[in-house]
């Protein structure tokens, strides 16, 4: 197995306590998020076996839930796929999250302590990095955990899990995109909404979490769909 596919995200130490079904699912819903495996590119569930070095019983468990969820779809002959995105889902997904970010955005602002701003800005530090030196995965994994963070601090879980959920239906397109236009041409707005947060402005660090999601999925938009 290589280097990609060992590699997990996250607390590894937490994990190792976690069910063996529970990594597994963890494992290839990143793998998924992060564009490991290509939108439209079948995979076989044995090859899944081997890629995530697990047994088949938990692997399929992990493509039930995630089935469930819309990051995959069943293609028949043991196969899975990463669906790809249409110019409606595009539209569905931008609708659901002006919302969605707007709101976590300001809820996580009035919450937010010290300590929450200094892991942002962490975060947003290790992203500009990622961005400087063309690292696509960083830049992917960095982005994501920065609006997770976000989520977080927001507490509000059921509305975090709905837009965790439509991460995973735009996510592994953000690779195709980034893998076209390179890290150079992916603006955001996030020192934008990190000085608002500092004066505890919350309409203004909603604003700023709109106009970051409507950048990033104009451009998603304007790639993978053909006028």
């Amino acid at each position: 197995m290589d280097g990609s596919a060992q590699k997990v995200t996250g607390n590894e130490t937490s994990k190792a306590r976690l069910p063996a079904h529970e990594v597994i699912y963890r494992k290839l819903r990143e793998q998924i998020l992060f564009g490991e495996i290509a939108p439209g590119q079948p995979v076989t569930i044995q090859g899944l076996t081997d890629r995530l070095n697990a047994g088949m019983t938990p692997v399929r468990e992990a493509i039930r839930r995630l089935t469930a969820e819309g990051a995959l779809e069943f293609q028949g002959n043991r196969r899975v796929i990463v669906p790809l995105l249409t110019a409606e889902n595009i539209a569905e997904i931008t609708y659901a999250r002006q919302w969605l970010e707007s709101h976590l955005g300001l809820r996580a602002t009035e919450r937010a302590k010290p300590e929450d701003l200094a892991e942002l800005t962490k975060l947003d530090d290790e992203l500009d990095a990622a961005i400087a030196k063309g690292d696509l995965q960083g830049y992917l994994e960095n982005n994501y955990r920065f609006h997770a963070k976000i989520y977080e601090m927001a507490d509000a879980p059921i509305l975090a899990a709905m837009a965790e959920g439509l991460w995973l239906r735009f996510g592994p397109s953000l690779r195709v995109v980034c893998g076209r236009v390179g890290t150079q041409n992916l603006p955001d707005r996030h020192k934008d909404l990190l000085a608002c947060m500092r004066t505890r402005d919350a309409e203004g660090a909603a604003r700023a979490c709109r106009e970051d999601m409507l950048q990033g999925m104009e451009q998603v938009r304007d790639l993978l769909t053909v006028s």
